[in-house]
């Protein structure tokens, strides 16, 4: 017999009824008290977003889920503790924007922008320890729960990681938002990075015209009067933090009421998602996730089966609101063929209209034959435009990308205009968890992706 969750019980929610859920990658902090003192430390803090903001980003999502917007949420796999310098935070916000104003071209339609930061601290685990040399530990769980060296000290999980990352979540976004309205933002300086950046790629004369279009774009609204001083859409950009929704304790204390509708919003984030891991329908991260009102992600691995996915869309989205729900497909770019098109084909007979997102990373991860772990950049545009494909056969709307990044030149996947190779890898192979793409690489995909959807509106306005 199925487990029945909480909401199909008729069960009240609250913050905290995750806790009478079954819950999976927990991590097994040694003292309880400290953990509790932790939380209720935390639970007097002011929040790091607010709900009008959620509400907001929810707005544009319902956009993006009828075809009005395209979404682009990047970032770190896992942000790190030792990385925060504002010189990162800006490398990451800097390709973003990039890769926002080429897709804004291709898809003629407004951008979402969501960044995997302040606050993608927690990583799942396919095993509760790692054995080095006979030696087994704790695996490590992201910085928010314990450190990435392998020791016992530092693999112990300890509560009061979770006030650094809130103070460090704070600081991201404190960054974040002066970037976004103050200036640096701006259409025309985001344009000229990518001038930039196309002399500079061995594919310049693919997306020279590309480039040169926007430039035209750009001059003829200068033309019109619409400037940086006077159109503030120019000058100012919206722009949203998410991270997966895995540490609960920290996420339950951080959730606040909204004094104007009296609903419960998780403020460490404006959008929050569950993990192909922990999305059981009788679990707990399905329980926090179904009560609280922010526009929320849910990861749709090879191994979802269409009567679980919608159940799952049922108890995460019983009202079948704008907005509220966003469908990540992670299938990997041999599986994406066979498993997509009968869920999409599912959730549309269902009369739901969530957003579709896809992530071409996840699914595609490898190991070389030195065990390390990358990602083949053919194999993500593979998955991407299949994607793509499948949705419009289908009759459901793409409606973004959800990818792992950094602005910075590191080398951990392989491929790309510049055919970085295994080889490469050695270079500058920095993350702890998941290979992500490099800045290059980014704006590379932005180039493929924006070719997609100026294809894409080419064929409906042929029609």
């Amino acid at each position: 017999m199925d487990t029945m969750t909480p909401a199909q019980l008729g069960a009240t929610w609250n913050p905290g009824s995750w806790r009478d859920c079954p819950i999976l990658q927990v991590p097994a902090y040694p003292d309880a008290a400290k953990l509790a003192a932790m939380e209720a430390r935390l639970a007097r803090f002011p929040p790091l977003v607010f709900a009008g903001e959620a509400r907001r980003l929810k707005a544009q999502l319902a956009q993006a889920a009828s075809g009005g917007a395209f979404v682009l949420q990047g970032g770190d796999c896992a942000e790190s503790f030792g990385d925060f310098t504002a010189n990162v935070i800006r490398d990451t916000f800097r390709v973003l924007l990039q890769m926002a104003v080429v897709l804004t071209f291709g898809g003629a339609m407004p951008v979402v922008k969501i960044g995997r930061m302040a606050g993608q601290f927690a990583k799942p685990r396919s095993s509760d320890t790692e054995t080095i040399d006979g030696v087994s530990l704790p695996s490590y769980r992201g910085d928010i729960v314990n450190g990435p060296e392998f020791s016992a000290d530092a693999r112990l999980p300890d509560p009061t990681r979770m006030e650094f990352g809130y103070f460090q979540s704070a600081g991201t976004l404190n960054l974040l938002r002066a970037f976004a309205s103050g200036g640096y933002a701006d259409l025309h300086e985001v344009h000229r990075w990518n001038l930039d950046f196309v002399e500079r790629s061995p594919l310049v004369e693919r997306y020279r015209d590309l480039a040169a279009r926007i430039d035209e774009t750009l001059n003829f609204m200068g033309a019109c009067g619409l400037t940086s001083i006077s159109a503030p859409q120019i000058r100012e950009t919206d722009f949203y933090t998410s991270h997966e929704s895995l540490l609960l304790p920290y996420e339950q204390a951080l959730t606040r009421v909204d004094s104007t509708s009296g609903d419960h919003y998780a403020c460490s984030a404006h959008f929050l998602w569950i993990g192909d891991r922990t999305r059981q329908r009788d679990g707990a991260h399905v329980e926090f996730m179904r009560g609280i009102k922010n526009p929320i992600g849910m990861k749709v691995g090879p191994s979802m089966q269409v009567d679980d996915l919608l159940r799952l869309v049922d108890v995460l989205d019983p009202q079948n609101e704008p907005g509220r729900l966003t469908l990540i497909a992670r299938m990997g770019a041999d599986k994406v063929g066979d498993k997509l098109p009968k869920l999409l084909r599912a959730v549309k007979k269902a009369g739901r209209t969530p957003v579709w997102l896809c992530d071409p990373m996840h699914g595609n991860t490898i190991a070389t034959a030195q065990k390390i772990k990358t990602r083949r950049f053919d194999a993500i545009v593979s998955e991407l435009r299949a994607f793509f494909d499948i949705s419009t056969a289908e009759g459901s709307v793409p409606g973004g990308a959800h990818v792992e990044m950094t602005g910075r030149d590191v080398t951990e996947c392989v491929g790309g205009a510049r055919g970085l190779s295994e080889a490469d890898l050695g270079t500058r192979y920095e993350t702890f968890c998941d290979p992500r793409l490099n800045a290059e690489q980014s704006l590379e995909l932005a180039f493929l992706m924006a070719e997609a959807l100026q294809a894409r509106r080419t064929k409906r306005l042929s029609v």
